[in-house]
């Protein structure tokens, strides 16, 4: 028993377990053209692992049987798949939802000049990474000229409708810059919303805050500066067992680009695929034995426990319930 499972034990729960698949996340590939500090996956232009058409209709299948209710698309930068316009199209036409995760710089590559438009026809929502609405941040974490570049991806998002019709969702992802947990979400939402159309007349969705995770680019900064046991400290002092009921791989599953199953995008970067007896491979999906799955855990999880807690989603619990 870990760490993370001894605390949660001390709340009654012997392991932890999902409840259902609502979400069917999926990640396509590692190649991004970008290479932020605090990527978890360290995905970069040089990454090629990248997930074939074969193991795409595999997840469609999964889709099917498991009956979830969105599909999540992710990455790297998931538009960077040769085959992701192909993938979004045939999920769409087997009337399956989809999300994808941009970081809105893919959208100025060559070749994604009309991705807006083809997101747009295929009723496709949007999670994009903004991780501050300043500029110095922005800079700090992904690089010199992202900022800007990320501003004009959301303008071409809402010329098309993104962020400012109600059924073309445009949902923006502040992450902290440094080894802190994210503020307050809706409050934090507010500044989002006030700096943006002050400043650039732009318009979003709603914000999610996500806690960094101590993997990846992240941990090596948080190591470099001899800030590691620090902000695990912090992740195991501030646990709130109140986030246990709604921690997202309990309600969703993670396929890897070549097919391994994990319970979260998080194991997926530390190769920790489902375990106790479930099937971790796309090859063998099976909801009836993934469903009720015990969740492989680790000290990591206290970064989705701590404060208001953290999903892909967003904060777990409002402030009022902490």
């Amino acid at each position: 028993m870990n760490a993370f499972e001894e605390k949660i034990a001390r709340h009654g729960h012997r392991g932890l377990l999902s409840q259902q698949i609502e979400v069917l996340q999926v990640n396509v590939g590692l190649k991004c053209n970008q290479q932020c500090r605090h990527c978890h996956l360290e995905a970069s232009p040089e990454r090629g692992e990248m997930m074939e058409w074969p193991v795409m209709e595999l997840v469609m299948k999964a889709a099917e049987s498991s009956c979830c209710r969105l599909v999540d698309i992710t990455g790297g930068a998931p538009e960077m798949n040769p085959h992701f316009r192909p993938f979004v199209k045939a999920l769409r036409e087997r009337n399956h939802n989809v999300q994808v995760r941009t970081n809105l710089t893919a959208l100025l590559e060559s070749g994604m000049e009309d991705m807006p438009d083809f997101f747009r026809e295929h009723r496709v929502q949007l999670v994009a990474s903004l991780p501050c609405y300043t500029e110095e941040n922005v800079s700090i974490q992904r690089g010199s000229g992202v900022y800007e570049k990320s501003i004009e991806g959301i303008r071409r998002l809402n010329a098309v409708g993104y962020g400012t019709q109600t059924s073309l969702a445009l949902n923006l992802v502040y992450n902290p810059g440094g080894p802190f947990l994210p503020p307050e979400q809706l409050a934090l939402e507010k500044d989002y919303r006030h700096e943006l159309q002050d400043r650039f007349g732009i318009s979003f969705t709603n914000l999610l805050t996500i806690t960094n995770m101590a993997l990846g680019r992240f941990r090596k900064e948080l190591v470099r500066q001899d800030q590691a046991e620090t902000y695990m400290r912090l992740l195991r002092n501030s646990f709130n067992q109140k986030t246990l009921p709604g921690l997202m791989c309990r309600r969703q599953i993670s396929v890897g680009w070549d097919g391994t199953l994990y319970d979260c995008d998080f194991n997926l970067a530390l190769g920790l695929q489902v375990n106790h007896g479930a099937p971790d491979s796309i090859h063998f999906f099976d909801p009836s034995h993934l469903w009720k799955r015990r969740i492989v855990t680790g000290e990591h999880c206290f970064a989705c426990t701590a404060g208001a807690g953290s999903s892909c989603g967003g904060s777990i619990i409002s402030s009022s319930n902490k």
